[in-house]
């Protein structure tokens, strides 16, 4: 379950924030994550529960905000919309696709105290 790892590493840059911009307490962090980007949400979720507790981040609202996945699609030169890596192009058919977006896990924002 890589998840709880992924979950250590946003903790270590929450407390790194906090240190760096003097806040205390988080209450909230919302997350980006595509869906490509291999992480299972529910398995971060109950992670992140875990690795919170008794940090300055503990009881904090975990927001995920699910993106969408794009390609660049070679033959009808357009960016198209994707739910999987690689389907073909829902314009043409086409199976030259770049993927430009969807692999995402980055921390949006936070609110803090």
């Amino acid at each position: 379950m890589h998840e709880m790892s992924i979950c250590e590493s946003i903790l270590q840059i929450m407390e790194d924030q906090a240190q760096a911009q003097n806040f205390t307490k988080i209450e909230k962090v919302r997350l980006e994550i595509g869906p490509f980007s291999g992480v299972e949400l529910e398995a971060l979720r109950f992670g992140f529960e875990v690795v919170t507790r008794n940090t300055l981040a503990e009881n904090c609202v975990l927001e995920i905000i699910e993106t969408k996945g794009q390609a660049w699609c070679m033959e009808c030169a357009d960016t198209v919309q994707i739910i999987e890596r690689y389907e073909a192009c829902p314009k043409c058919g086409g199976h030259q696709l770049q993927v430009s977006s969807g692999d995402e896990l980055r921390i949006k924002d936070m609110e803090v105290n």
